[in-house]
């Protein structure tokens, strides 16, 4: 179990709200960030603030070191082949909507194949749903289990030889259910299909391997995982990335530009253009630096534990309903469930009077809340922060709720 002094490094934690100690059980939606990723942000404005790769001065040189050097970190953290394969956006969603606009575009025709699954965040749908407006792509869903889970074998039946693409996330936002994404990259492959992870809710809590994976594209956001907000990953395949064209036009990814006529720069620029988001990729760089000296065998252990513990603890409540798998080997560190007869909203409210922060509503998850017959949930999310006594204060407050509006109704 991780040291509860981890929470010191986090300033924001030491604070009380509405009047309690503050216990953040939201990192699913955004991860706080640790004095090192602060004090790194903080000294680049200070010390290097410059543009990147166009100065010849001493402060230019110094934020492109960096910049570049947060990009080798990424490469390192989820062993790419080369930082070629690293693109810096602003976001898990950016990151997939270049590749439905780019590579989808001009690889998915009539009558082709999309598959995703009902968990997936509306990030992964609503760039598809409109890929497959454009082209006349048949948009497919892999349906689930009754514990929220995939089946291989219903992979299999929806995956066929008219599948271009496949894209699943890595870990449900919702259910905690950690997908196969190994063997279905292997399945897409088969036919002839790429395969894309959304690995927003993974890279912040698990070792990433996409070169085990063998996924053709990945991504990922920073401010899940310790790092600033407005910065994010795309990892692709170099035969891939090289194949494919630009989104955006200007600025940094041009090599030379004609009246009439312009050509790009190589890989990884040509996708990253204008003036990039450089301290955000600094400060994510740094997060990667505190993520690994904690050690993401060791995060993954905690957060596993914390789950199982929460789990237990929640189900000595009457009447709450926990989504996902049971066992929490099967899932990540977050808990989804409902109160009987009381709102999600209103459990929320309640934990926060308590200083306690989760999340309520449909978790840009509104296919799978269909799913599961719901309008919305609460969801606690764990992260590397958070303790056994964090749990115990959300059941004492989730019982505080019970009570209150019991005797409301």
């Amino acid at each position: 179990m991780l040291t509860s002094d981890i929470k010191s490094r986090f300033p924001i934690l030491n604070q009380e709200v509405n009047g309690h100690p503050l216990v953040y059980l939201d990192s699913a939606a955004t991860s706080q960030k640790p004095d090192s990723v602060i004090e790194t942000i903080t000294r680049y404005y200070e010390r290097n603030n410059s543009n990147v790769h166009r100065g010849v001065h001493t402060l230019g040189n110094r934020a492109t070191d960096e910049y570049e050097g947060a990009r080798q970190k990424v490469a390192d953290f989820i062993n790419a082949a080369s930082v070629q394969e690293v693109i810096f956006t602003r976001g898990t969603t950016t990151s997939i909507n270049m590749v439905a606009q780019s590579y989808g575009r001009a690889n998915v025709s009539e009558g082709d194949e999309i598959v995703i699954t009902y968990m997936e965040h509306h990030s992964n749908i609503i760039p598809w749903q409109q890929l497959a407006k454009e082209t006349g792509a048949v948009l497919k869903y892999v349906d689930l289990e009754e514990d929220g889970t995939l089946s291989l074998d219903k992979v299999r039946e929806t995956v066929t030889d008219r599948t271009k693409i496949v894209s699943i996330m890595y870990v449900s936002n919702v259910l905690g259910t950690m997908n196969p994404v190994k063997e279905i990259a292997a399945i897409a492959h088969a036919h002839g299909a790429v395969m894309l992870v959304d690995a927003a809710q993974a890279a912040p809590h698990m070792k990433v391997d996409v070169q085990d994976l063998d996924c053709d594209f990945l991504a990922f956001s920073g401010h899940k995982m310790c790092g600033p907000t407005g910065i994010g990953v795309l990892y692709g395949k170099k035969e891939l990335l090289e194949k494919m064209e630009p989104v955006e036009f200007g600025g940094e990814m041009i090599d030379f530009v004609g009246l009439y006529d312009s050509t790009w720069k190589e890989l990884p620029w040509k996708f990253e253009g204008g003036t990039p988001i450089i301290a955000g990729a600094i400060g994510l760089g740094a997060a990667i630096d505190f993520l690994q000296e904690i050690g993401l065998d060791e995060i993954e252990r905690h957060e596993h534990r914390l789950a199982g513990y929460a789990m237990e603890r929640m189900n000595e409540l009457d009447g709450i309903t926990i989504y996902g798998p049971a066992d929490p080997e099967k899932r990540a560190g977050l808990v989804t469930f409902n109160l009987d007869e009381v709102h999600p909203h209103d459990v929320a409210t309640v934990l926060d009077m308590n200083g306690i922060a989760v999340r309520a509503g449909h978790h840009c998850a509104q296919p799978l809340m269909k799913w599961l017959n719901v309008t919305a949930t609460a969801r606690a999310s764990f992260y590397l922060y958070n303790t056994e006594e964090d749990v115990d204060r959300l059941v004492d407050g989730l019982r505080t709720a019970k009570e209150y509006f019991s005797d409301v109704f």
